[in-house]
């Protein structure tokens, strides 16, 4: 095996996509899907196409604005496609691709654990709190 210089290891590296690197490019993508409203959305759009009004009803607290720009997101980065269908009113629909689904079952064992944990965490929290106070 040829000994590396330490630009050729560093482009190595890049190239494996270490998150842990600065500028990996994979860090965008856990920037993205930590967002709460990414795990949200994937999760309303399982069972098939869903209009945007149906997901701003089941995603409480969601704003128009925060919706719309999860949901371009999304679509920017292949998990999401947007079916607009020539109607009056026009009809949108949102669906995951294959991608998006596999994202899909990741996040929603996290959104299960999260439910499944939450009273814990409180506890934990309240403990610390009146801890350093």
């Amino acid at each position: 095996m040829p000994t590396l210089t330490a630009a050729q290891r560093k482009r190595q590296e890049r190239e494996a996509y270490d998150a842990f690197l600065a500028d990996c490019p994979a860090r965008k993508v856990l920037d993205r899907i930590a967002d709460k409203w990414v795990t949200l959305v994937l999760e309303a759009l399982d069972g098939g196409p869903k209009r945007y009004s149906d997901l701003s009803r089941k995603i409480a607290g969601v704003s128009q604005k925060m919706l719309t720009q999860t949901l371009r997101s999304l679509e920017r980065d292949g998990l999401v496609t947007r079916q607009v269908t020539a109607s009056v009113p026009v009809r949108v629909d949102y669906e995951l691709t294959p991608l998006g689904v596999g994202l899909r079952d990741v996040m929603r064992r996290l959104k299960a654990w999260s439910e499944t944990h939450i009273a814990e965490i409180e506890a934990a929290r309240a403990a610390y709190d009146d801890k350093v106070s």
